[in-house]
């Protein structure tokens, strides 16, 4: 008997869960934030439109671990998912980035208007942006600190993936598609993903066209042609394994792939 009744508690348990995902979306946000979207009707619609993309493509909802990539020249943003650490990362969406400043290259300075290039990870959600809502870059990360003006070491920050398509430095994506990225990002945190990795190319280094600009962009300047060969090892290896390299950074400040 008490076997059985432990069997119709658990039965009942689960049922609530999985009849319930919208509420524990509701807990995973308010975990992180409370974003402007997380009233029900707009936080069920966001979440009833992402269930269906990920249905559509045979992929599990909500997602465990998440990685975004940025294509500067190509003005993309590529979500990847998985939602199984032992899995590879499957592509979700590819968001088309509105707005952006600055050019080719890393950033070195404040003020410079650069979108960085480099590998970092979200280290902030904040629900209350002027720009609708923001994921926070861990920029400048340690290779940009040495890299950095050394005239007067200052090499800038507050740059965030963002809505309202403005940027001076940011990442910049439409209002419904920084819903969906917020969201994403907010359950991976949620789920215990600490480092969410964001990787910024200059280019999509497998579109000829692309790589015809930075090489006509950097056919002058060999230590951009290095940076951007560097970041290159670490596109090719992702393209190659869908799964993300080791990186390191060396006291010079340049990153290491392996």
């Amino acid at each position: 008997m008490k076997k059985l009744l432990a069997r119709f508690i658990f039965l009942f348990i689960v049922a609530i869960a999985t009849t319930r995902l919208a509420a524990s979306a509701q807990n995973a946000v308010t975990a992180i934030s409370a974003p402007s979207f997380s009233s029900d009707n707009n936080l069920d619609r966001i979440q009833d439109t992402l269930k269906k993309q990920f249905e559509t493509k045979k992929l599990a909802f909500p997602p465990k671990e998440i990685y975004v990539r940025s294509f500067k020249y190509d003005k993309t943003l590529e979500i990847w998912v998985k939602s199984d650490l032992k899995e590879n990362f499957k592509l979700f969406k590819t968001y088309h980035v509105c707005m952006q400043s600055g050019t080719m290259g890393p950033k070195r300075m404040e003020g410079d208007f650069q979108v960085p290039e480099g590998f970092y990870y979200i280290n902030e959600f904040n629900p209350n942006s002027n720009y609708h809502l923001a994921l926070g870059l861990n920029y400048p990360n340690a290779s940009d600190r040495i890299l950095s003006d050394s005239m007067h070491l200052r090499p800038g920050g507050g740059i965030y993936i963002h809505g309202n398509c403005v940027s001076t430095g940011c990442i910049a994506i439409s209002d419904a598609p920084v819903e969906e990225v917020y969201l994403l990002a907010t359950y991976a945190k949620a789920q215990g993903q600490d480092f969410i990795p964001v990787h910024v190319f200059p280019v999509k280094y497998n579109v000829k066209k692309s790589m015809e600009y930075l090489a006509q962009t950097t056919k002058d300047n060999q230590p951009l042609q290095h940076f951007a060969v560097t970041l290159k090892e670490a596109f090719d290896y992702f393209e190659e394994k869908k799964e993300l390299p080791i990186i390191m950074i060396d006291k010079k400040g340049d990153y290491v792939i392996q």
